[in-house]
């Protein structure tokens, strides 16, 4: 994971100035304020692209587009040509819209295609190589949006990705750390090591990372659109990839995949209107039923970090993840209760069982209308005209697959290894699927993104999403919790320790300093057990709409990620 480091902050005085001025925008500081537009990203390159964008008179789906095509190239471990993801849309004039890019599986899949003759799970096979990549959706699902709702060309888009292809970036510590942390899988393949290495070493910061042929694949998409990426040269490197490493994507794969545009689901929460993704990112509905269940509560006055604090949104957290894994899939493929799970009655029934003085017992419940059956990116834009863009894409873990697709240059994801493999058995991020997410042929797999936009009196207040696999959605609950219910600023907001359950493995997770010894002798009394070493909790990257409409941007400070504004 890209983990750990933050920026040195830029003063007040230098913020307002470049604001006001028309001064360059620098983006490479965690925070940043500015009257008409902001962008927050994982990789100062990529805030850069976006913001320009936005100083130019693109809109927030222009940025968006540009944001992720530039992370595919100066964030290789998570920004994606070969994976997928979720954008979410709140347009000024009040549209709202899901967009769903998320990978399929190939038509030659089959629910069993990952176990070994025992009945065990191949983890080698669906963790890495060709063999574990599924359809890639994120070319397509970003020229759908740019098509529908942007206002400039996708050529203009590409061109600064393409640029930074070419021409080479600086490797910075974050992608160095990863790349060596990762250099005994990332060498295993011979189109990588040719990119991410310099002989038998991965690159060192400071190297220059130059990816020539990720820029002709970047200007085949730009000038083709979907041929140029989903047919022709692209496509027919793809599938020799394919075939040379035993993957299951062909070219008729490629050809029929097409994005989804579907509704967002929505939620009141204390005076706002949560905006989140709907199935298959389970994202949306774990923290719309997770919100519904603490609403009665006063957070406040029970106080942020105590024991009482952390019991509850550990029971919480609990439920939501108990019902993610019996209930969700992809909607095209089986029946998913949403609106049962994300009703206020639902809420009422499980909050019953909840035990205020200890932990409880938990089992996925039943909806009404139900009926038996590690690395991401995420970017928050919010442009002059109150456009707002939530959008997270992944190629899964860290580097995807570790394949790169010989003469393409991107990294193929292994998305695969999100569906259940075999149902009841955790995949490499501890999360436990059912039937809901068992693999079959063009089916998506289930996703834990969880872009969120939050409006208060019909206007945008908050835009945000994270990385961080299975954390992702109780990262963001904590972020928007803190802000809406203890009255934190966006900043302190974010920096706030977090922690993290998941009902399986049934252990409370948390950060460095986030629970003090003798909150943990309270917690422990009250039936909790922990994860026996602290962990980062995801990363936020996040947008406020000020009461006087001017916009803060705030990047996590466990990232090495980016905020800028004008």
């Amino acid at each position: 994971m890209n983990g750990g480091g933050r920026r040195v902050l830029a003063s007040a005085s230098a913020l307002l100035l470049a604001a006001f001025v028309g001064g360059p925008v620098v983006p490479n500081d965690l925070v940043a304020w500015g009257v008409r537009a902001a962008v927050v990203t994982a990789e100062p390159h990529a805030t850069r692209v976006g913001i320009e964008v936005l100083q130019k008179g693109g809109n927030a789906v222009d940025a968006a587009v540009a944001v992720a095509l530039a992370l595919a190239v100066t964030h290789p471990q998570a920004g994606n040509l070969g994976g997928g993801g979720f954008l979410l849309l709140r347009t000024a004039d009040g549209r709202t819209a899901a967009i769903d890019f998320r990978e399929r599986a190939p038509k030659a899949a089959t629910e069993s295609m990952y176990l070994r003759p025992d009945g065990s799970v191949d983890v080698d096979k669906v963790q890495f190589g060709a063999s574990a990549a599924g359809v890639p959706g994120s070319p397509a699902g970003l020229l759908f949006a740019l098509q529908k709702y942007g206002s400039w060309n996708l050529s203009a888009c590409a061109a600064p990705a393409i640029r930074l292809a070419r021409e080479g970036i600086a490797v910075d510590a974050f992608l160095a750390e990863d790349l060596a942390e990762n250099a005994a899988a990332l060498g295993r393949f011979p189109s990588t090591r040719k990119v991410f290495f310099r002989g038998d070493a991965p690159l060192r910061q400071g190297e220059q990372l130059v990816q020539r042929d990720l820029a002709a694949t970047l200007e085949r998409f730009a000038k083709g659109g979907l041929d140029g990426f989903y047919a022709g040269v692209t496509a027919e490197r793809i599938v020799a990839q394919m075939e040379a490493g035993g993957g299951f994507v062909t070219a008729g794969d490629l050809a029929a995949y097409a994005p989804r545009e579907r509704e967002p689901l929505r939620a009141e929460y204390h005076g706002h209107e949560i905006l989140g993704m709907p199935p298959p990112s389970s994202g949306g509905v774990a923290l719309l039923e997770m919100l519904n269940l603490l609403e009665p509560y006063d957070l406040a006055a029970i106080g942020f970090g105590g024991s009482e604090y952390v019991h509850l949104l550990t029971e919480v957290m609990r439920r939501a993840y108990a019902d993610r894994s019996r209930w969700l899939g992809d909607p095209d493929h089986v029946a998913v209760p949403v609106e049962g799970l994300v009703g206020k009655e639902y809420a009422a029934k499980l909050r019953a069982s909840i035990d205020r003085t200890k932990k409880s017992e938990v089992a996925p419940g039943v909806p009404p209308g139900a009926k038996e059956s590690d690395d991401t990116t995420h970017f928050s834009i919010v442009d002059a005209a109150g456009n707002a863009v939530s959008c997270t894409t992944t190629i899964n873990s860290t580097f995807g697959s570790m394949c790169v697709v010989e003469g393409a240059g991107f990294f193929l994801n292994n998305e695969m290894d999100d569906f259940s493999a075999k149902p009841g058995v955790p995949n490499q991020f501890g999360l436990v699927g059912g039937r809901a997410n068992a693999i079959a042929p063009g089916k998506r797999m289930l996703s834990s993104m969880t872009p969120t936009i939050v409006l208060k009196d019909d206007r945008v207040r908050f835009v945000l999403g994270a990385p961080g696999g299975g954390r992702i959605i109780t990262a963001v609950l904590q972020v928007l919790l803190n802000a809406v219910d203890h009255g934190m600023g966006l900043e302190q907001a974010v920096r706030a320790p977090r922690i993290h359950h998941q009902w399986l493995p049934d252990e409370i997770l948390w950060e460095p300093l986030s629970l003090s010894p003798d909150v943990r002798a309270a917690l422990e009394k009250k039936g909790h057990t922990f994860a026996k070493a602290p962990r980062q909790v995801a990363r936020v990257f996040a947008i406020e709409v000020l009461a006087d409409g001017s916009r803060l941007g705030v990047a996590d400070h466990r990232s090495g990620g980016a905020a800028a504004a004008f």
